[in-house]
């Protein structure tokens, strides 16, 4: 598993960070001017919520606005409540309370309580909505501790928007409809910017969250909340919106460990839209169907579990490549893309071999053809291999382990990364090809910079994400190669079963988790 901690704790300086996120930029490379500020409160951001110049300010507000320190290590568990009523009919909802969960919204709840069944939980938040609640109560299950119901949990408000069907929404309100749907941080409604008042709300509802004194929490709410929890955690502005989905019932999960001196905590997204259901079936992402994805496949453990180039697959990456290979198996996948790392072809290998064999389940075998690259820029292990002989002793999950590597290999590992994202872009852009699902195999390190590549971050962000070896992220590009990545999932591993990383892990004797 690659946990990185960031290189510098959460409060970045904006001079060597660029995090936004322009639907308008270039396939190749978004720019943006930031007026620099040395400091910001919660009222800065409460002010700013509904002024003209909040598109500006957006993602600078929330980077520098430090998190309350914390004195020992927290994990926080995000849960989007199940299938509703009015999910069900296409309804806008936002923070009514009028819809209820479905049978399959009640079904999608209890596979999430088996998921989490082993977790020790300490305290629960919940929106105070019933279909929240319900499926929090699900989850929660027999535990004996209270659920504690927080108004700022409710899902976004929409205003004149809440009820409708979608078409009426479009032909009732026309233009503010379409913003909506294109420009939702700009979005204004009844005299109210409802996406800019979310992101205040969710960063202010950190502060109580935290402020709590258990160590591993879960928070039960709603899409578009859970959203600007996890963007204002990880210092991102109202342009993300739509960009980090939430499925219902998807889990997210956010580490929080402390720092020296009462600094603000180094925060990490340690698993994005853990769902009920496999994460690559067909569907829409940010509501909008999609005909263009990567898949990020993280090489299985291997032996000795080394930088080492010419490492095979142990048996237990053996059996994740397997397990990874047979979640693929329903999607048609055009090319495979691998590291030149043995390690990284064994499970390449492993994929194509179940894809190619996917349509000679019948009579009429027509083996499918799927396209195999080495791509050499995924080759990060020789830039891996660049190790502070003085640092290696860090453990792998605590703030720092970056710091076994110099600056300077993580820049060489950012930049040789950036190559092979436009190389995969290229290689989505296909026209010919209507559809095309391209799967890249290689080391996790490489994944977290092609995740933060996808998201227009700099290296100074690398350390805000994890992945363990086996598990797979997904991109999707409903608007093509050109537009806008929406991350489907990030550290998915309920593939593996009873080989997986568990969601959560016991705050017991574990300072650190």
């Amino acid at each position: 598993m690659l946990s990185v901690a960031p290189l510098i704790g959460h409060v970045h300086s904006l001079a060597h960070k660029k995090a936004n996120f322009s639907q308008t930029c270039s396939r190749r490379r978004c720019s943006s001017a930031f007026t620099i500020r040395s400091s910001s409160s919660l009222q800065d951001i409460e002010r700013s919520a509904n002024s003209e110049v909040a598109r500006e300010l957006s993602t600078e507000l929330y980077n520098s606005i430090p998190f309350p320190p914390i004195g020992v290590a927290k994990r926080v568990v995000l849960v989007r409540h199940g299938q509703s009523t009015w999910n069900e009919e296409g309804r806008i909802q936002g923070s009514s309370n009028f819809s209820v969960l479905t049978q399959k919204g009640e079904s999608q709840a209890e596979t999430s309580r088996q998921m989490l069944i082993d977790d020790a939980f300490d305290v629960c938040f919940t929106s105070p909505l019933s279909r929240s609640k319900r499926t929090a109560e699900i989850i929660w299950g027999p535990r004996k501790e209270e659920m504690i119901a927080e108004f700022d949990l409710r899902e976004i408000d929409l205003y004149s928007f809440q009820g409708l069907l979608k078409h009426e929404g479009k032909a009732k309100f026309g233009p503010a409809y379409s913003q909506w749907q294109k420009d939702a941080s700009n979005f204004n409604i009844d005299g109210h910017y409802p996406v800019r008042e979310l992101w205040a709300r969710a960063r202010s509802c950190w502060n109580k969250i935290l402020s709590d004194e258990s160590r591993s929490i879960l928070v039960v709410a709603h899409n578009a909340v859970n959203q600007a929890l996890i963007a204002t955690a990880l210092g991102f502005g109202t342009e993300y919106f739509r960009v980090l989905l939430q499925s219902n019932c998807g889990v997210s999960v956010l580490d929080f460990s402390p720092q020296a001196g009462g600094a603000s905590p180094y925060i990490c997204l340690n698993r994005l839209n853990q769902t009920p259901s496999s994460p690559i079936a067909a569907g829409s992402s940010a509501g909008r169907k999609t005909s263009k994805r990567i898949i990020l496949v993280c090489h299985g453990f291997s032996q000795g579990n080394t930088e080492d180039a010419d490492q095979s697959l142990n048996m237990l990456g053996i059996i994740q490549s397997q397990k990874t290979a047979e979640l693929l198996l329903d999607s048609k996948v055009n090319t495979i893309c691998s590291s030149p790392n043995l390690v990284s072809i064994e499970t390449a290998m492993a994929i194509s071999r179940v894809q190619e064999a996917a349509d000679c389940l019948g009579a009429d075998c027509v083996p499918r053809y799927v396209e195999m690259q080495k791509m050499q820029d995924l080759d990060v292990e020789s830039i891996l291999r660049q190790v502070k002989e003085e640092a290696v002793e860090i453990p792998l999950l605590q703030p720092g382990w970056s710091n076994v590597y110099d600056n300077e290999v993580i820049a060489k590992l950012w930049n040789q990364s950036s190559k092979a994202w436009n190389s995969l872009l290229d290689e989505l852009s296909n026209e010919s090809e209507l559809q095309k699902i391209v799967v890249v195999v290689g080391n996790p390190m490489v994944h977290i910079a092609l995740v933060g590549h996808c998201l227009n971050l700099t290296k100074e962000w690398i350390g805000s994400f994890h992945l363990d070896d086996g598990s797979i992220s997904v991109i999707d590009f409903p608007d093509g190669p050109s537009g806008r990545g929406v991350i489907r999932c990030i550290n998915y591993t309920a593939h593996l079963g009873r080989w997986s990383i568990p969601i959560t892990r016991s705050t017991q004797d574990d300072e650190e988790f």
